[in-house]
C-alpha cells in the first residue's frame, strides 16, 4: 500500500505512530530500570483509584451560582 491510498485517518494515524516511535528513539525514559519503595507504589495506586471515582471540575453553572452572576 502506497501513502497516496491512505484515508486521511489512516494517514494520521501512521504519523502518529512514526512521531511517537522518533521521540521514544531519541529520548529514552529516564526511569526505565529503575524501582520505587513499595508505599511510593501504593500511594500512587490509591491517588489513580481514587481518580477513577471523583468527579474533577464543577460545572459553568456552579461558578456563575457561587459568583452572583445567576440571572
Amino acid at each position: 500500500m502506497q501513502v497516496k491510498d491512505l484515508t486521511t485517518d489512516e494517514l494520521k494515524a501512521l504519523i502518529r505512530e512514526t512521531v511517537l516511535e522518533a521521540i521514544e528513539e531519541l529520548l529514552p525514559d529516564p526511569d526505565a530500570g529503575l524501582t520505587i519503595k513499595p508505599e511510593v507504589e501504593q500511594s500512587l495506586i490509591e491517588i489513580r483509584n481514587r481518580r477513577k471515582t471523583v468527579t474533577v471540575g464543577i460545572s459553568a453553572e456552579d461558578v456563575a451560582r457561587q459568583l452572583g452572576l445567576e440571572h
